[in-house]
């Protein structure tokens, strides 16, 4: 990726998040205190093998490939991660941001086909090598807790997954996983 693409693709999120910082509905839970440089371990050239309960069928798992290309920016207060998806013709991007004053890290998505930031992101940190990050979602009728853990990080992988409770965190099931192989 050539560094014009990539300083715009930054700029992009750090101008579309700025105003929306400030930790999102699990903000106020105990985190581990976050610190620059946490997500150091993602920078790279990676190669992701998805897995997901299928969309037509919640019994059936679907396989998929994709890949992501990961910066650290701004000496380790933030991390951006463009995610594609070849074979689904999708791709998107995570920014992670640390609020220094209160150590906590949030969690941004931007879909590239909506172009929207979600708000407020996931919140949390990393305590004994696992990073868990947490958020509600209130819908019409529902009412979802998402949990994101990044584990099993090493130098060259790691693997990220991603949980639903609608118990309010009694039970969780398994949404989505990635195994990630940096390239």
């Amino acid at each position: 990726m050539d560094q014009q693409r990539r300083t715009i693709l930054i700029a992009g999120m750090a101008a579309g998040s700025t105003a929306m910082l400030g930790g999102g509905a699990l903000a106020a839970q105990s985190v581990p205190p976050g610190k620059p440089g946490d997500f150091d371990f993602l920078a790279g050239e990676w190669r992701i093998k998805h897995r997901r309960p299928s969309k037509e069928d919640g019994k059936k798992v679907d396989l998929f490939e994709g890949e992501a290309t990961c910066w650290t920016i701004l000496g380790g207060v933030g991390s951006v991660e463009e995610l594609r998806i070849p074979a689904r013709d999708f791709s998107g991007m995570g920014l992670r941001l640390l609020d220094v004053k209160t150590k906590i890290w949030s969690d941004f998505w931007v879909n590239a086909k909506s172009g929207a930031l979600t708000t407020p992101g996931q919140t949390g940190g990393f305590e004994n090598g696992v990073g868990v990050f947490g958020d509600i979602e209130i819908g019409p009728d529902v009412e979802i807790a998402v949990r994101g853990i990044w584990d099993e990080i090493t130098p060259t992988s790691c693997r990220w997954r991603q949980l639903l409770s609608r118990d309010r965190g009694k039970t969780w099931e398994e949404d989505w996983l990635m195994h990630w192989t940096k390239v």
